[in-house]
């Protein structure tokens, strides 16, 4: 079931409560502490909490994703962080291991920038030199 922050127009309370849609739709809801019906909706907060309040079952799973994302928040921090430094270890860590006789590490190559090369151009100096 969804949670609603309200503000008490009255006494100005403001507080949470977890309400069925029927039970929404029929205004069923008073102020904690004054009893009063004259409520307003605190969107704001309502907001900030729909990412950790609406759980899809299993069933409503549609994509790769989703499931990725149910089973990260279900993570405790430490278990991400492990995980991180599990699958990115060879990055940290540079080999130093040393090799056989005669061979070499590769080297990573830099970042070129490609030039395009006007197809025209070039057939125009080819036509020339030959």
């Amino acid at each position: 079931m969804p949670e609603y922050t309200f503000v008490c127009e009255k006494c100005n309370h403001k507080f949470t409560d977890i309400l069925s849609f029927s039970q929404y739709d029929a205004k069923a809801y008073k102020c904690e502490k004054c009893k009063s019906k004259k409520l307003n909706r605190c969107y704001q907060d309502d907001c900030i909490n729909i990412a950790g309040s609406i759980k899809k079952s299993d069933s409503e799973l549609s994509t790769v994703g989703d499931l990725a994302d149910r089973n990260r928040d279900r993570m405790s921090e430490d278990h991400k962080e492990h995980l991180f430094r599990k699958h990115n270890e060879y990055r940290f860590n540079k080999p130093d291991d040393p090799l056989p006789t005669g061979m070499s590490r590769l080297k990573k190559p830099s970042k070129r920038k490609w030039k395009w090369i006007d197809q025209q151009k070039t057939s125009k100096k080819r036509k020339k030199s030959s």
